[in-house]
Order: C-alpha cells, then structure tokens, then sequence
C-alpha cells in the first residue's frame, strides 16, 4: 500500500480526471460545424428509392440538423461536453 502511495505522489499513477472516449458509432454519424450546428444524414434516403419522388430524394440527400432537444446528448457522445 505504501508503493502506491508513493507512485501517486511521484505523479506515476494518474488518479485524477480519466479522460472520456468519443463514441465511434456516434462520430460516423454526426459532425460538428464550425458555429457549432450538429449535421445528420436523413433517414430513408438509399433503400427502396424507385418509389419515392425525385424531389424527396434531393431533399432527403442533404444534411440536416440536430434538434435542440438531443444536440447537448449528441456533443457528449462526441466528447465535446
């Protein structure tokens, strides 16, 4: 017990603060702007496309944006909170 005691002191042991992981299916899926708007995919968009409109398939096609209700959950999935 005294050892590590001593190691912790030394500052060998690390005890303080562990640093969090980014959530990997969560950083493939999201990214962050530079004025901090979170950009999603649609969903729909790639199966069954030969029967929906053109005009829902360009629009399904750009990014959107997260809700204010799930961005602060998405930023601390992406390590930014």
């Amino acid at each position: 017990m005294d050892d590590f005691k001593a190691k912790k002191e030394e500052g060998g042991m690390s005890m303080g603060k562990k640093k969090m992981k980014t959530n990997r299916s969560a950083a493939k899926r999201f990214r962050v702007t530079r004025k901090g708007k979170v950009m999603r995919e649609h969903a729909y968009a790639w199966h069954k496309t030969g029967k929906k409109r053109r005009s829902v398939l360009r629009r399904l096609k750009r990014k959107g944006q997260v809700s204010a209700a799930e961005k602060n959950r998405v930023l601390k999935l992406l390590g930014m909170k």
